[in-house]
Order: C-alpha cells, then structure tokens, then sequence
C-alpha cells in the first residue's frame, strides 16, 4: 500500500460515478481492545458487498483524508484513510492506519463481489 495522493483518488472517485458498485466499508477501534486494556471501548463497523450507486464522490483533508459519496438517499463516508493498494487499478481500495500500522477503517469499491 502507498500513501494517498488526493488528485489520483478523485480521478479514481470520478471514473466509478453512478454505477451500481459493491461497496466495503469497515472501522474498527480494535473490537478486541478491551481484552488488553479495559479501558479502551471497543467498537467497530463491518458491511460487505451492499450494492450502492453514488451521483457525487470528493476526498477532503490533508491527511489522514476524508471520502465522502452522495447516495440517492444519503452519504456514506469514511474518515482517517492514509493508503491505496496501487496495484488495483479495476477497484478502489483505500485504508487508514494508525501510528502502530494497524488497520482502523477500510474503504473498498468495486464492480464485481469482493
């Protein structure tokens, strides 16, 4: 995975405009922290494969980055990306780490399952 570069995931955000995309969207504060340390609470998201369509898309910030995409309904949005997977060029595939280099939310779009 390479650091995010904004104007490339526009560009990426702006070739999979309304389409019907499988989307991935994961965060989690570490679902198993409280087993290390109790006070830390433990938290996290997972969806997988929800068919979405998205009319406006944009990144925002100036790292860790902010994407957010404009449903017929609503938003969906994922905050605290730092990385791309380069080698994808048919899916989207972002994600945010933390100082350790963990995994603390993920953003994936594709046009077929994941």
């Amino acid at each position: 995975m390479q650091p995010i570069e904004p104007q490339d995931i526009q560009h990426r955000i702006n070739q999979l405009l309304d389409q019907d995309l499988y989307l991935h969207l994961e965060l989690t504060s570490g679902a198993y922290a409280s087993h290390f340390d109790s006070t830390r609470h433990p938290g996290s998201a997972f969806i997988s494969n929800a068919v979405i369509r998205y009319t406006q898309g944009s990144i925002s910030g100036t790292g860790p980055y902010r994407v957010g995409l404009k449903t017929t309904h609503g938003w969906i949005y994922a905050e605290g990306l730092t990385h791309i997977d380069e080698l994808e060029q048919e899916r989207l595939i972002l994600a945010g780490h933390d100082s350790q280099g963990k995994l603390v939310v993920a953003l994936q779009l594709s046009r077929e399952l994941f």
